[in-house]
């Protein structure tokens, strides 16, 4: 069992910064890939982007690459999300997610999470 909690999250006017994080307890982080992902109201829960456990391998979707990056510090039981440049079209609840993989590799489906964070909102205004 992991326990995810989200942190960070706020509001910022368009072309500014926040920083998200999101601290694990539990059993050994270092094991999990992890990843972000977002929501808006009446749409699916998409991804933002996933990290593998050593955190060698990253992926982002197209949207957010280039201006987010996410980086864990396994010595710290703590993955982030540096989130520059930011546009209204950012705006959605931000989740931390875990997937127990048995292999040093990232994953795209928020459906093959294992563990979810209660989310924390992000919002940017014009």
């Amino acid at each position: 069992q992991v326990q995810l909690v989200e942190s960070g999250g706020g509001s910022v006017q368009a072309g500014g910064s926040l920083r998200l994080s999101c601290a694990a307890s539990g059993r050994a982080f270092s094991r999990y890939a992890m990843g972000w992902f977002r929501q808006t109201p009446g749409n699916v829960r998409e991804r933002v982007g996933t990290i593998s456990a050593s955190g060698e391998r990253v992926n982002y979707r197209p949207a957010v690459k280039g201006r987010f990056t996410i980086s864990r510090d396994n010595a710290r039981n703590t993955l982030y999300l540096q989130m520059n440049s930011l546009t209204p079209e950012d705006t959605a609840v931000y989740y931390c997610a875990a997937k127990d993989t048995s292999y040093d590799g990232t994953w795209y489906l928020a459906t093959s999470a294992d563990y979810w964070g209660q989310g924390t909102q992000v919002t940017v205004s014009p």
